[in-house]
């Protein structure tokens, strides 16, 4: 089954692309940035033993069918405490979703040493005018938050119109 968070991934996969910093981290001692050639999306998982990231590697290599296999793996190795180490390391940007919960925004906290995380709240759907009628339409709420030192607010701000074209023509991903 199709899930709203595996489009959000592959449309996030094709916005790295277009921003780089986005996909990068810093080095321990914050002096180096490394940009990453791989689109590896961390997704916070909440579990009975607290919050954990597992790592969705090659997103912009998957279907959206693939990726909704994998979050429903992911997804139950993280709930049963199954989760490797290396099932939860080299990711270059995190999804923070709080869509099960509500909620309408939330400042999600970057996963270091990554330099920005794209927080989620629930989707629903709103009237939406297109110049001669209100039309329903899904709206997805995001949240950006991102290292200063890496990013500053114009980049995210672009990072962030990016990212709603990609999800408002989904087709441009998915073809």
């Amino acid at each position: 089954r199709i899930t709203l968070l595996a489009v959000i991934m592959k449309a996030l996969a094709a916005n790295l692309k277009q921003f780089p910093t986005f996909n990068s981290s810093l080095t321990p001692d914050g002096e180096r940035l490394i940009l990453k050639k791989y689109f590896h999306i961390g997704i916070a998982v909440d579990t009975p033993n607290g919050l954990v990231v597992p790592v969705i590697r090659d997103v912009d290599q998957k279907s959206v069918y693939d990726l909704a296999h994998d979050l429903g793996e992911m997804s139950v190795k993280a709930r049963d405490g199954k989760l490797k180490s290396q099932d939860m390391q080299g990711g270059s940007m995190t999804i923070s979703s709080l869509g099960g919960i509500g909620g309408t925004a939330f400042t999600p906290l970057v996963n270091a040493p990554e330099v920005a995380i794209l927080g989620l709240t629930r989707s629903r759907m709103q009237p939406v005018w297109n110049g001669k009628e209100f039309i329903p339409r899904l709206m997805q709420p995001v949240d950006v938050s991102y290292d200063h030192r890496v990013i500053d607010g114009a980049e995210a701000a672009r990072f962030v119109a990016s990212l709603g074209n990609y999800m408002t023509d989904i087709r441009r991903v998915l073809l």
